[in-house]
């Protein structure tokens, strides 16, 4: 049997255990709330949950490709306005509002994909910053969208047989959470994820072989900005007030960037571990403490990271484990 078949064999074969482990845990996850009633402990894992979403979908671009994306706020904000006024004006459900969400901020992705992915390193990053800068700026101005005085969301009851509407908030995310999962090693096994990782090697070498550079980008902006504007879409019915600065916050792009590092950039296990573990400590710190403190978790954490361990958590185990068996 060739490699190239073996290797289609393993690629289906993970596929399929990915689907099954993340039926198990969506099983789990749902019946969850019927036996234990704590809503601030589903606030908390829904905020983990948002931050394991974002991270992994950011990889698809920054991990396997190697384009810093500083604009995760402009996809998330996107979703998050498509939503809430779909919600307001024509009352649309969550969950189809999400997914509307998440299909505009695709579309944002191939828009911006095409104006700015000709660009490298920091020229690519701070045009997708400013992306996010100016779609805030236009929300600000429209008072059509709320303004800078924003919108208010009066969420429905939840469906049965969820207690409270933050309940049937973290059951959602988690099933966005593991279908993003079950999706991004897929893309990391497939023909793709190999195009990708070509171009984060060498763009120019990749070219001159016959990899279509430019579509795979697009396509891995198209897909980024999907999960991270379904991500947005759940945030006006978790805090029930959409504005501007909280929507389209820089902090929400700190964080995920500061997660996909930390855990490891290039792998899907990687962004999860570090959304995981990151976003777990920066609720602890925002109960015990203070939440005024996390972004300055966040930033100790990092810097601990790049000093110790450049490569992330992942890699980090990675390169001791070779050690060891050395």
């Amino acid at each position: 049997m060739s490699s190239s078949t073996t290797t289609g064999v393993d690629w289906r074969k993970d596929l399929k255990m990915s689907i099954i482990s993340s039926i198990l845990t969506l099983v789990l996850g749902s019946l969850l709330p019927i036996f234990l009633k704590n809503d601030y402990l589903y606030y908390s894992a829904y905020v983990v949950l948002v931050y394991i979403v974002l991270s992994i979908a950011w990889n698809i671009l920054g991990g396997y490709a190697g384009y810093l994306n500083f604009g995760v706020s402009a996809f998330y904000g996107v979703g998050a306005y498509t939503s809430a006024m779909l919600f307001l004006r024509f009352d649309v459900p969550m969950p189809f509002g999400t997914l509307a969400g998440g299909a505009l901020a695709a579309i944002l992705g191939v828009l911006v994909g095409y104006s700015t992915l000709r660009l490298k390193g920091i020229y690519f990053a701070m045009t997708s910053l400013a992306v996010a800068v100016m779609i805030q700026m236009f929300i600000v101005n429209t008072t059509e969208l709320g303004g800078s005085r924003g919108l208010y969301i009066f969420t429905p009851k939840p469906p049965p047989p969820y207690y409270s509407y933050t309940e049937y908030l973290f059951v959602f995310m988690l099933v966005l959470a593991l279908g993003v999962l079950i999706i991004a090693r897929a893309v990391e096994n497939s023909w793709l994820g190999f195009g990708l990782r070509s171009i984060k090697d060498d763009e120019f070498a990749a070219e001159a072989s016959g990899v279509p550079t430019f579509k795979l980008k697009i396509l891995a902006a198209t897909l980024s900005g999907f999960f991270m504007g379904t991500a947005g879409g759940t945030f006006p019915f978790h805090i029930t007030y959409l504005e501007p600065y909280s929507a389209f916050s820089l902090e929400i792009t700190l964080n995920t960037i500061a997660m996909v590092l930390m855990g490891g950039v290039g792998r899907w296990y990687g962004a999860l571990i570090g959304a995981l573990i990151l976003a777990s400590i920066q609720q602890v710190i925002s109960v015990s403490i203070s939440s005024e403190l996390n972004l300055l978790a966040t930033g100790v954490f990092l810097l601990a990271f790049v000093l110790w361990a450049p490569n992330g958590l992942v890699g980090f185990i990675t390169k001791r484990s070779i050690r060891e068996g050395c």
